[in-house]
């Protein structure tokens, strides 16, 4: 079965989604990292980060964004590549070692563009959560997605 990709004139409001898994790991920590330049010691110093009050090592906050955007790719429920519009996303719980996420997101609102004949946009609600159901972080993202050229 292969996965159709949406265009905005696919999508409804109300529409519900939920992502893959994916499984934190030290290395993985460690390796976001190295990739950012980000090596703050409660990401990086074992012995660091469980005197902190994390009590061990915990993911960068904008990783989990990256994870919760990456996820969100490889869900069933996915648009045409667009244009990303920018997020607004909050830190409410940290991402531990061992720590499973997935995101539940949702068509929250969409309209036609008035700059971009050809386009529409569409806001996505959207939690991270942990394998104990926590909500670690949450927002929406806005994006910029085809519509059909027949409702053009």
């Amino acid at each position: 079965m292969s996965i159709v990709e949406k265009y905005w004139d696919d999508a409804l409001e109300g529409d519900e989604a939920i992502t893959p898994s994916y499984t934190v790991t030290k290395e993985r920590i460690l390796a976001y990292a190295d990739l950012t330049g980000d090596h703050t010691p409660v990401h990086v110093d074992e012995q660091y980060a469980k005197a902190s009050h994390f009590g061990g090592l915990v993911a960068h906050g904008l990783m989990g964004l990256s994870i919760a955007d990456g996820l969100k790719t490889q869900c069933d429920y996915r648009f045409l590549p667009g244009m990303s519009l920018g997020w607004t996303w909050d830190f409410l719980l940290p991402i531990r070692v061992g720590d499973v996420l997935h995101v539940k997101m949702r068509v929250g609102s969409m309209r036609a563009s008035k700059s971009k004949p050809g386009w529409g946009i569409v806001v996505l609600p959207s939690e991270l959560i942990n394998q104990k159901g926590e909500v670690v972080q949450r927002g929406e993202h806005r994006l910029m997605v085809p519509r059909r050229e027949a409702t053009v």
